[in-house]
């Protein structure tokens, strides 16, 4: 299996987007309203944007857009086959993504993951995010989120074995992550 990350365009994102995995698709829908392929690509290409592809075929996209001077915002989306793409974005966010926020300027990066999603907060804890606080009913329909950042301080702390692993199932199921994430 050959994968390999290019430089997001038009094309790959909507693809990709056409074609999303269902967690992804939830996250996306509870967010943007009447979104398309087209216009969630088109978003995709405010910042550095990247698309992995398995064997030539684009399965995963991932980026980061600056909201305003030093706050970014990280995000990621992909088609049934991102697992696969998820050991080289992380090795690729820590060694080019990373540093290349930072040297623009960023102060915080900041992602949201809705709190049902358990690969996305699990693969966020292990990307080194700290996890901030619970969104109550951020969603467009009262769903919940997780908000998570990395800072300047925080940054640098983060030991590469930690964010090795591959995406796993999430040990945490109770369904409670609001009320852990207050505490």
């Amino acid at each position: 299996m050959t994968v390999r990350i290019i430089g997001g365009n038009l094309r790959d994102l909507s693809y990709i987007a056409a074609n999303l995995r269902p967690e992804d698709r939830a996250e996306i829908d509870c967010q943007l309203h009447d979104w398309t392929p087209a216009t969630l690509a088109l978003h995709a290409l405010q910042g550095p944007a990247y698309v992995v592809e398995l064997d030539g075929n684009p399965e995963a996209a991932f980026g980061a857009a600056e909201l305003r001077s030093g706050l970014w915002i990280a995000w990621s989306w992909g088609t049934r086959r991102m697992k696969r793409c998820v050991p080289r974005i992380t090795k690729f966010f820590w060694e080019v993504l990373g540093p290349d926020v930072a040297a623009q300027g960023a102060w915080r990066v900041e992602a949201r993951a809705l709190a049902s999603n358990d690969l996305a907060l699990r693969w966020l804890r292990r990307l080194g995010a700290t996890e901030r606080c619970c969104l109550p009913a951020f969603g467009k329909n009262g769903e919940d989120f997780i908000l998570f950042d990395w800072t300047r301080e925080t940054w640098n702390h983060v030991p590469f074995q930690q964010t090795a692993g591959t995406e796993a199932a999430a040990a945490d199921t109770d369904g409670d992550r609001c009320r852990r994430a207050e505490a």
